[in-house]
């Protein structure tokens, strides 16, 4: 059902547009482009959000399911005697990952490339020198390309303060289905929820509800989909975003992660319940796993005082928020899961008005009694 070669080169497409927090325009033009290709109508918030909607046989309640577009990404903190650029970053990133990376550095008049280094970068001059600089924003600059040797070379040339800088993703997909790149985070969960979009469109599945395709361009500094929703009618929303594989996880490698819990707190546990029972009932390789140091989109959602049933469904991200990897098969069983999801039944009819009696409450014992189905 999930078209693999759609995904990849949506994947592909996404990665060479450049979209740090706060310059997220090109990538915007970007999505809607790829939503007309596909046939989804969609509207934009003033600075960009995008709420794509698929039109199923109930209006409301509605189902939501975010994924964001903005990256990590530096910005200009100060012109420096030598002619080089003091960096600070956008996002949460360590300059471990910025060391040696090929940057554009976009000014108000124009673009330069450069190389964010050390500030001491040769052994020749260093020596033993450049193995023990602290890991910090303070121990890296950038150096453009061209010829600037102090402040009045930097300001002729038209770089000033608070000019954005993108870090290049350095993409390769690999033959065996790896793919390496910064920023898989998260537009390789934005491809995979293009790619579940597409199948719905292309088969003509049937939707219960209708469903919302929403895409934040703030996530990475913490606003993410606070702004995107309008209203009460949307009952539940599903956060699309990486799953950390690293030693004392349980993120699965080729297949989806279901979270039920990160730093703000335990994930509703009904919609997460009926997300694994999907993928069992439709043979997804999966896992679940919880997060310590980490927070999505259903957060700010939340936060922002939408009483709506959330959860986290994630591909899999070996060094998140550094040198990524993923894995073709993971997108896609990723993929499947949100087409799951788009056509399954409601999970709750009360759920179609924000407020009802205890009567149709759900029972207790549905989180009491043990679900013998999950293994």
């Amino acid at each position: 059902m999930i078209d693999k070669t759609f995904l990849l080169r949506t994947l592909e497409r996404l990665l060479a547009t450049p979209s740090p927090s706060g310059m997220t325009d090109a990538v915007v033009r970007l999505a809607c482009e790829i939503l007309d290709e596909i046939g989804v109508e969609y509207k934009l918030t003033r600075r960009g959000a995008i709420r794509a909607v698929l039109p199923g046989a109930a209006y409301t309640p509605k189902r939501a399911i975010a994924a964001h577009l903005d990256t990590l990404g530096a910005m200009v903190k100060a012109l420096k005697p030598n002619g080089r650029l003091e960096v600070v970053p956008i996002g949460f990133w360590s300059s471990r990952f910025a060391e040696g990376a090929r940057v554009t550095v976009y000014g108000d008049t124009g673009t330069y490339r450069g190389t964010v280094l050390p500030i001491k970068a040769s052994g020749h001059t260093y020596n033993k020198e450049i193995d023990t600089l602290p890991v910090d924003w303070t121990q890296v600059e950038l150096r453009l390309d061209a010829d600037t040797a102090s402040v009045a070379d930097l300001m002729r040339l038209g770089v000033r303060v608070g000019d954005t800088i993108a870090v290049d993703p350095g993409t390769e997909f690999g033959p065996n289905g790896y793919v390496n790149s910064r920023y898989l985070d998260d537009k390789a969960g934005v491809a995979s929820l293009l790619a579940a979009a597409e199948a719905v469109v292309r088969t003509k599945a049937p939707l219960p509800l209708d469903v919302l395709l929403l895409f934040t361009i703030s996530e990475e500094v913490g606003v993410g989909a606070s702004h995107i929703l309008h209203g009460n009618d949307v009952a539940e929303m599903i956060s699309v975003d990486n799953a950390t594989n690293a030693p004392g996880q349980n993120s699965s490698e080729r297949g989806v992660t279901i979270a039920m819990m990160d730093s703000a707190g335990p994930f509703d546990w009904h919609l997460t319940r009926h997300l694994l029972a999907l993928c069992r009932a439709h043979g997804i390789e999966h896992s679940r796993d919880v997060y310590r140091y980490y927070r999505s989109d259903a957060a700010s959602a939340l936060e922002a005082g939408n009483d709506i049933r959330t959860a986290l469904v994630c591909f899999a991200c070996d060094a998140s928020h550094g040198w990524e990897r993923t894995h073709e098969d993971s997108l896609v069983s990723l993929a499947r899961l949100l087409a799951a999801q788009m056509t399954s039944a409601p999970l709750f009819q009360r759920d179609a008005a924000p407020l009802g009696p205890l009567a149709d409450f759900p029972p207790a014992e549905v989180q009491t009694t043990p679900d013998l189905s999950e293994p």
